[in-house]
């Protein structure tokens, strides 16, 4: 069994609707219900809070092959960050990579997928990118 990480980002008791309410912009508190309800919809699972601003999705405990560590998660989630909406698509994005191509405006970096409204991309192929993730 490997070393259990200690890690900031750990979950809260805060509840996810009253911070999605806190979103200053109306559109991305409008893109964050729709996402909350995809990831619902894609894990059958209630979301949680993690730290201040993550709405995560299926606890897992991932382990790193190369230094046997391992840290408590989530399977997928997003953060309505300043700049853009955040989706955490698990460990890599690449898996991905022919659905990205038919997603529309995006960029894509580590395990996230970056996006700056829902009206620039393909809602049916998000779907399929959140629900590719959960598997």
């Amino acid at each position: 069994m490997g070393k259990l990480a200690e890690i900031k980002t750990k979950p809260t008791a805060v509840s996810v609707s009253s911070f999605i309410d806190t979103v200053p912009d109306e559109q991305k508190r409008k893109d964050c219900n729709v996402i909350l309800k995809m990831m619902e919809k894609a894990t059958k699972e209630k979301p949680k809070m993690w730290g201040t601003s993550i709405i995560g999705f299926c606890d897992v405990r991932y382990k790193s092959p190369t230094t046997d560590r391992e840290v408590d998660w989530f399977k997928v989630g997003f953060s309505p960050r300043k700049a853009n909406l955040t989706l955490y698509l698990g460990i890599s994005v690449k898996m991905h990579e022919e659905s990205l191509k038919k997603l529309g405006k995006h960029k894509t970096g580590g395990g996230c997928l970056y996006i700056n409204k829902l009206a620039d991309v393909d809602m049916k192929v998000l779907e399929k990118i959140i629900a590719n993730a959960v598997k």
